[in-house]
């Protein structure tokens, strides 16, 4: 018997019993009397700003300084004036290092910590969404749910594919335990919560 056959043996025995999986409909998840308040409060608590629109989404977007700003948007939201990228026509992500701006599309969002849901991010050139320096995530207002017991029986991940869950900005807090915003990623995520939304 070799060392290897050892190393597996020993494993082996050493795993621990398996457990019966625990009841869910047991399980009483938080549940909030206003979704979207405790959506933006939750927002705002990881990092981010989050805006209730009524209206179209062009005028909230320009109330953000960091979207007036901005010279080079992306969007995969219709109707957004300054998108001027087509990531379509990008071969190389390393094209994307000097994005600005970009706007996303969530499926939902999750009122207990403010994470959104993404499927739609770029495709191939999903780099969009980590390098940009600004980013804005656009939800509709019936797409809230309470906690993540209720988000994961709405979800789908596709596959083969890519999604992911979105809570405010990039930021760290292992350094010295002080927290750092844009630390690896956008350095300001602004959530807006719409009556409907066009992707």
């Amino acid at each position: 018997m070799s060392a290897r056959d050892d190393i597996l043996k020993a494993l082996r025995a050493a795993a621990p019993q398996t457990v019966p999986l625990p009841d869910m409909g047991r399980v009483s998840a938080v549940r909030y009397p206003d979704l979207r308040e405790r959506f933006a409060k939750s927002v705002v608590e990881v990092g981010g700003r989050c805006m209730l629109v009524e209206g179209p989404l062009e005028p909230a977007l320009a109330e953000i300084p960091e979207y007036a700003a901005a010279r080079k948007v992306v969007s995969l939201v219709t109707g957004v004036a300054k998108a001027n990228v087509d990531l379509g026509s990008i071969r190389d992500p390393h094209d994307l290092r000097d994005v600005d701006f970009c706007v996303l599309p969530a499926e939902l969002g999750v009122a207990e910590n403010g994470a959104c849901w993404i499927v739609d991010h770029g495709g191939a050139n999903r780099a969009a969404a980590f390098l940009t320096q600004h980013l804005a995530v656009v939800v509709r207002g019936d797409s809230l749910v309470h906690n993540l017991h209720e988000a994961y029986q709405r979800i789908a991940i596709p596959s083969p594919g890519f999604a992911m869950w979105l809570s405010g900005p990039s930021k760290t807090a292992d350094i010295e335990q002080a927290l750092v915003i844009g630390a690896h990623g956008a350095r300001s995520c602004t959530v807006l919560v719409t009556a409907q939304i066009s992707v």
